[in-house]
């Protein structure tokens, strides 16, 4: 009997080219299937719910793919963990409803974007947040942040993919949530949206740190937002700071 397998996946993407297979590089998607086919002897290509990019990571990825195996789910969990490299967990697996689908059925997503503000990062930190030790006014950063919130054509955030072929070319997404707090040495940015462009979140946190920096002001994100124009915005963060914490269904 044909199921539909829901997987819950943790990861360090840092020694990692990308959700996506690619030729000659690791990819998260890759090991997943290679674990998969040693599992349940058969070639499957679990779909994401999203593809991070290389050097992003994930509390919470969620992938799903059908297959014939008999194995309970909960055996999944223990058998792929086995053989998958140490940097990428399977949290959970359940048997989904046939339509399930990782990606399509997604309702949201939040992403956690980590800013170490200190002067020295400890070395064990460095792979997992963005180090910026100089001066920013994290209030002004709080109140640029807020202005995103809503439905907005995100284009000015928005790098050129050229592995999309989604016949869908509209930039518009909807985001619940967009908040900076300050956590110890961290400052953190969390936002919530029922989809993301490519570079999306990297983009906005750019653009956030110029308003910090007093290069922008808090009222120029919606200039920017109407503009529709990638060089209006600021430049993209980097990969190590983006935590993909959670898929919503």
């Amino acid at each position: 009997m044909q199921r539909t397998i829901k997987i819950v996946l943790a990861y360090d993407g840092a020694d990692f080219a990308g959700w996506q297979i690619q030729l000659n590089r690791p990819t998260i998607q890759q090991a997943l299937a290679a674990a998969l086919e040693r599992v349940i002897g058969e070639k499957v290509l679990p779909q994401g719910s999203g593809r991070t990019d290389a050097g992003v990571h994930a509390l919470g990825q969620v992938a799903s793919f059908s297959t014939q195996s008999p194995i309970p789910p909960c055996n999944l969990v223990i058998a792929l963990n086995d053989v998958l490299p140490p940097a990428i967990r399977v949290l959970s697996a359940e048997q989904a409803p046939a339509a399930f689908h990782a990606r399509h059925s997604a309702k949201s997503k939040i992403y956690r974007y980590r800013i170490w503000r200190s002067e020295i990062c400890p070395p064990e930190l460095a792979r997992y947040v963005y180090h910026h030790p100089y001066p920013l006014k994290e209030e002004a950063i709080q109140r640029a942040a807020v202005t995103v919130i809503g439905e907005h054509d995100f284009t000015s955030f928005a790098a050129v993919d050229p592995e999309k072929v989604e016949v869908d070319t509209s930039n518009v997404r909807k985001i619940m949530l967009s908040k900076f707090e300050r956590q110890g040495q961290e400052l953190i940015y969390e936002v919530e949206g029922n989809g993301f462009l490519h570079h999306m979140v990297r983009n906005l946190v750019g653009t956030f740190l110029l308003v910090g920096k007093g290069s922008l002001e808090a009222d120029d994100i919606e200039h920017i937002l109407a503009a529709r124009d990638r060089s209006a915005a600021g430049h993209t963060a980097p990969a190590s700071g983006l935590w993909l914490v959670r898929v919503n269904y």
